[in-house]
């Protein structure tokens, strides 16, 4: 049965496209507006795919065909969050650009069965289609979403339901899109994609709109009952092997599960045939990697070894008495047949039951390695298979008790995967390192189970001889991947920590000088896998800092340690005092050979604290997520441990006493001065730093201290503060500009803000337009490897004073907002995302709004008759040509507009609710 090949307008209409557009879709599986009309019904071919379907394969738009044909009476089942899901993906129809829609549901629960459905339903009003491979090259992906929206030209372009199993790629996929509708100049006249991302959950306790559990209401109940009937009236006995359906039929009984699943009780561990060990593999895959299977070709050789001639069985005839557990399935006419579970829940009893009869997890696992991957690195062994494999040994899932509004990622992760845990808590430490280290051997190139392998050692067995073999064993497979070599320099951190109080202090140095290395080297190789030269996929790599974390913190375990066996190491190392100086006091000259290691300590220390006050203060994970909050409390007690009260002697006395002052404040940097409000700095403290900063700008080489001091009396005055101000500095400043390109960002940062016009109308005494694109530069030279796709924080602000007093830090809007709403724990992130910050009374009170206009997918500001390009928060904002007006706020890399909103006089070229509601 061949498929139609039209898609719908937004006319509501339908355009015909031929084989040419067909096959230059290789990401998409596209869901034609007219899909099987008007071709003859064939009624053992739709017999034998609803067979299939609820027997438990994938569902394919065939099922949903049929479904509709009177001679299948009652149709396809919608369950309660059916209606529900389709209003949410119609009413983001009348946002901008491009939105995003979550559907939560349990494995197995039929949450990929009904996205698929919704689609179905929507194809005639939107461009429906399925992302077939998460993991491909999201520009690749963006290009095809784009493709298909404009397919039919300019005049019959729609919007493109797109269902994504990943909701990973979501931020990602959303701005790539919109970045390729602007590189190649599309002119929209409607939201361009919604995706519709189906989010796989095991626990889920989240009570949101639309969440599948496997749990059914009263109504679904009296409608799988209904359709029981039908499917007994047509096919007999055989919805007996109904597996998919009875499931849900039976509300997810586990009786019926296990009665099912009984043929696996009389399974016994010696002498199993090979369909025994088979369908061990298939439900082990599928009890911890939902939706993975293993390839029909493969399965056939595994049960046929020696070619011995069966004639045309099936593997489900060959599985016999395993066979009716068992479903085999082709997605499409290109892709092969393949083999699963007939049910997540069937694998999951199937596994538990194999498990109490003695054939344990391990056990299965391990089989499976060597007998089933035994050809695991030749070039024909199925990419899909190893995936899934690296998935059930590697793969952490998240512990959260909300999948919407989840917190830090490293926080919530476990520590292993599902099944490596599963074997430690039911068979012990050492058989989940036994399966680890089989996967290691039989993926003689893959560096993710050493790599696993390693953390699994010096986590939980404590064996850090072994730790450190594996994970230089994995570092060997990837030399120039930097997260792989982290795992290394954690093992040395995690053995230095554990090292008693009775440690001598030539051990923890010993150790610590080892960890200090490896985290040395992981930081060479992040910042090499940053640089231009790298292959592509450094574009799309966000920056490791791991290695310089991590150097922190053995420098905290180090400091811990010495300083607790005796106090003079603490002013060894702050550098109060020299090593050679009191090894007599120490008790071991031998010592004086970490001489050097030591003298490096306080430096560097500044230097890795120097960075993250940057990378903290100037950006942070992405624009709905903070970095964990360890990461800034670990710093913070690295940097007061080794700043100590003594300035580096290399400063001049004059100086010392105030920058020494400054650093113990956090203050002795630009970032620095800009965190105060967020470090919950004092007036008293803020009037302390501004004066400190006024004292260094008077010596001979201010340097960057006269962009210090402004930044410190704008911050002071957002406190309500406020010092003499001294006008020098200001004049000194302005007569640098306009600036070099090598002068830092913080810098030009400084200039827009001093001279950017108080109003619409005024005009700028500088050229703006060169002020932004020399800090643009500069910034690039300067921090764009390092915050490579995480989000640029909003500093400051555009307010309504004047002078100073206009310059409004990001915090004080904060907390105006936070004081309205009385939130206990305001979500920042979430609110810079959807920007609802700005819909605050007091918040707009305290801001100037800009008036500008959108063209071309950029964003223009209106000063003194003149349009200055800038940034946009939201790039869906840039969807439409129109006058807008939005608040101003300014980043590292430069002015960026928030909350740009349409103009009311602006009608649009077509108007309508839809143009009128848009960003």
């Amino acid at each position: 049965m061949a498929s139609r090949s039209a898609l719908s307008t937004a006319p509501g209409g339908l355009r015909h496209v031929g084989s040419k557009f067909r096959d230059s879709l290789f990401l998409l599986d596209v869901l034609y507006a007219d899909q099987y009309d008007g071709e003859i019904f064939n009624q053992q071919l739709a017999e034998e795919t609803e067979e299939n379907f609820y027997k438990g394969a994938p569902p394919n738009w065939l099922n949903f065909h049929t479904s509709e044909h009177p001679e299948f009476k009652s149709g396809f089942i919608q369950r309660d969050g059916f209606e529900t899901l389709k209003n949410q993906i119609v009413e983001k129809s009348k946002l901008p650009a491009v939105s995003a829609v979550k559907l939560f549901h349990q494995p197995g629960s039929g949450g990929t069965t009904m996205a698929m459905q919704v689609l179905w339903d929507l194809r005639k009003t939107f461009r429906c289609a399925v992302l077939t491979d998460s993991t491909s090259d999201i520009t690749k992906v963006a290009k095809e979403v784009v493709f298909l929206y404009t397919a039919g030209d300019q005049g019959h372009q729609n919007t493109v339901l797109l269902l994504v199993n990943d909701e990973h790629v979501l931020d990602k996929l959303q701005d790539s899109i919109m970045l390729t509708i602007a590189e190649q100049e599309i002119v929209t006249r409607m939201p361009v994609a919604i995706l519709l991302s189906c989010v796989r959950k095991d626990v889920l306790v989240q009570k949101g709109p639309v969440v599948l559990q496997r749990v059914l209401s009263d109504a679904e109940e009296k409608k799988f009952k209904k359709k029981k009937k039908e499917l007994i009236a047509r096919y007999g006995e055989k919805i007996k092997l109904f597996h998919g359906f009875n499931i849900m039929q039976s509300n997810f009984s586990q009786d019926y599960i296990k009665q099912a699943c009984e043929v696996f009780s009389s399974v016994r561990k010696a002498n199993r045939p090979q369909k025994t060990q088979l369908a061990a593999y298939l439900s082990l895959l599928n009890a911890y990697v939902p939706g993975s299977y293993l390839l029909e070709s493969q399965c056939l050789d595994f049960l046929n070894p020696h070619g011995f001639v069966h004639g045309d069985l099936t593997v489900k005839e060959l599985m016999q008495p395993y066979g009716d557990l068992i479903i085999t399935f082709q997605q499409d006419e290109r892709s092969e047949r393949k083999v699963r579970m007939a049910h997540p829940m069937i694998a999951k009893c199937c596994t538990e039951l194999m498990a109490a009869a003695g054939v344990t997890r391990s056990d299965t696992a391990r089989n499976f390695l060597n007998n089933f991957c035994k050809y695991a690195e030749s070039d024909e062994f199925p990419q899909c298979v190893l995936g899934f494999v690296k998935d059930m040994l590697t793969k952490r899932e998240m512990k959260t008790e909300d999948p919407v509004n989840t917190s830090d990622s490293k926080e919530n992760q476990e520590r292993f995967s599902r099944l490596i845990l599963d074997i430690h808590k039911m068979e012990g430490s050492k058989q989940s390192a036994s399966v680890l280290k089989v996967a290691s051997k039989k993926f003689k190139l893959n560096p993710f189970f050493p790599q696993a392998l390693a953390r699994f050692y010096y986590i939980e067995l404590k064996d850090y001889n072994q730790a450190e073999i594996w994970a230089k064993r994995a570092n060997e497979r990837d030399p120039q991947n930097s997260f792989v070599a982290d795992t290394l320099g954690q093992v040395h951190k995690n053995h230095l920590n554990s090292k008693g109080v009775s440690t001598k202090p030539r051990e923890i140095l010993q150790l610590a000088e080892k960890a200090i290395n490896a985290f040395k080297h992981e930081e060479q190789l992040a910042d090499a896998e940053q640089e231009p030269d790298m292959n592509d996929d450094s574009k799309t790599k966000v920056f490791n800092s791991r290695g310089l974390f991590g150097f922190l913190q053995v420098c905290n375990i180090l400091y811990d340690k010495l300083v607790h066996q005796n106090n003079i190491w603490r002013d060894v190392l702050t550098q109060a005092v020299s090593l050679c100086s009191v090894l007599d006091t120490l008790g071991d000259n031998k010592i004086f050979r970490f001489n050097d290691l030591i003298k490096s300590l306080r430096p560097e220390v500044e230097r890795k604290c120097d960075f993250f006050d940057k990378y903290l203060t100037y950006s942070k994970l992405n624009i709905e997520k903070d970095d964990p909050e360890y990461i800034s409390k670990d710093t913070l007690h690295c940097h007061r441990k080794f700043v100590g009260d003594s300035p580096h002697k290399q400063v001049k006395q004059k100086i010392a006493e105030h920058m020494q002052k400054l650093k113990q404040k956090l203050a002795d940097t630009t970032a620095g001065v800009l965190a105060c409000l967020d470090r919950e700095h004092t007036e008293s403290d803020l009037k302390e730093i501004t004066t400190w900063w006024k004292e260094i700008c008077s010596s001979k080489n201010p340097g960057i201290a006269v962009v210090n001091y402004i930044f410190a009396h704008i911050i002071l005055m957002n406190t309500g503060g406020s010092s003499p101000l001294k006008r020098k500095p200001f004049t000194t400043f302005r007569e640098k500009i306009p600036l070099k390109l090598n002068d830092p960002p913080e810098q030009h940062m400084l200039a827009l803000l001093l001279y950017w016009p108080s109003g619409n109308e005024d005009r700028c005494i500088f050229d703006l337009s060169q002020l932004i694109q020399q800090m643009h530069c500069s910034y690039e030279n300067t921090y764009k490897k390092h915050f490579r796709l995480r989000y640029l924080r909003p500093l400051f602000f555009l307010g309504k004073g004047q002078e100073l007093n206009r310059t409004i830090h990001r915090k004080v809007l904060e907390m105006l907002f936070y004081e309205e709403n009385q939130e206990t724990k305001p979500d920042w992130s979430y609110n810079w995302r959807n920007e609802n910050i700005f819909k605050n009374s007091a918040v707009q009170d305290r801001l100037l709004k800009v008036e500008g206009v959108v063209r071309n997918y950029r964003v223009y500001a209106s000063v003194g008759g003149t349009e200055i390009e800038v940034e946009a928060n939201l790039q869906r904002s840039l969807w439409r040509s129109r006058k807008v007006s939005f608040y101003l706020g300014f980043t590292i890399r430069g002015p960026v507009a928030f909350d740009i909103q349409t103009k009311t006089e602006d009608k649009g070229p077509s108007g309508g609710l839809l143009e009128a509601r848009a960003k």
